[in-house]
């Protein structure tokens, strides 16, 4: 086998010309035969039974090879690339110029490769300091949604619907005095003012007693799901059972010890504040390095191909199906749930797939432009923690060689970004600047 690499006339992109053997495409041919032969039927054979040179003669030596081809292909390509040290960043497009039984095997192989990045002044770049903080009306609105989850609902039977109760009614619904399919429930269970009903039609329960009988007047949405319902008059004979309320618990040391391991209310807004902390320190870095990437891509250049904005969108799908896959759906089923097409989900995530092409490409040229290394300590500390983690052996992790690459790159992006962020001029919000400034100026009064 012989490979032949050239530049094309178009920037970042390469061509390789492959010639292979006659008697590897054969060999190929025969493996593909050898998997398939049992599904041929022969006149004069029994069914899977007839030599290849028989099927050859019956339906033609080219009925291999399509399958001889890829499995050719899938042989030589990367071991060209690699050998080559071509970084190819978008599909190969494939031209086949012989293709033919007992002669060589030509095609050429055009790829994307890896452009270069025109890093900016990324070093002392200005951002601004994020700034989230955590105050006691933060605290007071944990404290309250802790009350929320350990509510219980009571009965009242003193006064009439108010908002945020919880009714149970009988319903039926008319549309032109004919009452129409799924408008009907017995003992339905509704909180007013979760708006899990029609516009208007909770509001109107607002100030029902229990027993008391009511019409309620609505109309469906115009978007409504029902086609046969959607923009229509409806009318719904409600009854009311029974009204509940929502009762809180007091906050006091003995709510403390209920919901947690603390023994006083103070105990625990002191463990609420020092967790909401910690999410705000996580946040403030977190946002201060996205801050100090995006300077980074805004004051450098790369030309980002076609190729590689495809490549990059159909990795977004696969991630997006295999995460709703968790939730027992496929994309397919998505997209139609929210009214989408394959093409409007490549269309509407184009940009962010060009900003992530662009801020992987800038990381790297940032890591190799400040000669930034991952030494074996930090990759052996890596694979030991997901073999703890994921309950894996050492060694089996240190045989996988695209895991291996998977763990310095990410080590290499985190060196990248912590050099941005230490190279950084980190301000302070600017209406914190112009409060101190104020604040100067009425002591200098």
């Amino acid at each position: 086998m012989s490979v032949k690499v050239e530049k094309t006339d178009n920037k970042n992109e390469v061509k390789l010309e492959f010639t292979i053997e006659a008697k590897v495409f054969e060999d190929s041919m025969k493996k593909i035969f050898n998997k398939s032969a049992k599904y041929f039927s022969i006149p004069g054979f029994r069914k899977g039974k007839a030599p290849m040179n028989i099927v050859e003669k019956f339906y033609g030596s080219e009925i291999f090879y399509e399958d001889a081809f890829n499995d050719v292909f899938t042989s030589v390509y990367e071991n060209a690339i690699k050998e080559n040290k071509v970084e190819a960043v978008t599909k190969p497009d494939v031209d086949i110029t012989q293709m033919k039984k007992g002669k060589e095997l030509i095609f050429t192989v055009t790829v994307g490769t890896k452009p270069e990045v025109k890093l900016g002044k990324y070093k002392g770049v200005e951002i601004e300091k994020p700034d989230y903080k955590v105050t006691d009306e933060d605290v007071e609105t944990e404290l309250t949604k802790m009350q929320e989850k350990n509510s219980r609902l009571v009965t009242v039977e003193d006064r009439a619907v108010k908002s945020g109760d919880t009714v149970i009614i009988d319903f039926e619904g008319f549309v032109d005095n004919t009452a129409f399919e799924g408008g009907k429930a017995e003992n339905y269970e509704l909180v007013i003012g979760s708006n899990t009903f029609i516009p208007g039609f909770e509001d109107q329960i607002i100030g029902m007693n229990i027993s008391e009988q009511k019409d309620i007047n609505v109309k469906f949405p115009d978007e409504y799901f029902s086609k046969d319902l959607a923009g229509k008059d409806a009318l719904f004979k409600v009854n009311l059972h029974e009204i509940k309320e929502k009762e809180l618990p007091k906050l006091d040391d003995e709510f403390a010890k209920d919901v947690s391991e603390f023994d006083s209310l103070e105990e625990l807004k002191h463990d609420i504040k020092f967790k909401k902390e910690e999410e705000a320190d996580k946040k403030n870095k977190s946002e201060l390095e996205e801050r100090a990437v995006e300077k980074a891509c805004e004051v450098s250049e790369v030309e980002i191909s076609d190729g590689m904005i495809e490549v990059e969108l159909d990795n977004m799908f696969q991630d997006m199906d295999r995460r709703l896959s968790y939730q027992g759906l496929k994309m397919e089923q998505y997209l139609k749930m929210v009214g989408k097409t394959k093409e409007d989900f490549r269309k509407d995530n184009r940009d962010s797939a060009m900003q992530s092409i662009k801020m992987r490409l800038v990381l790297e040229a940032v890591y190799n432009d400040a000669k930034l290394e991952v030494s074996d300590e930090e990759m052996k500390a890596k694979v030991k923690e997901l073999a703890e983690t994921y309950g894996k052996n050492e060694e089996e992790l240190n045989k996988n060689e695209d895991l291996l690459n998977n763990i310095k790159n990410g080590i290499q992006t985190e060196k990248a970004v912590k050099y941005l962020v230490d190279n950084a001029k980190v301000v302070a919000k600017k209406e914190n600047k112009k409060s101190e400034e104020k604040a100067d100026a009425s002591k200098n009064k």
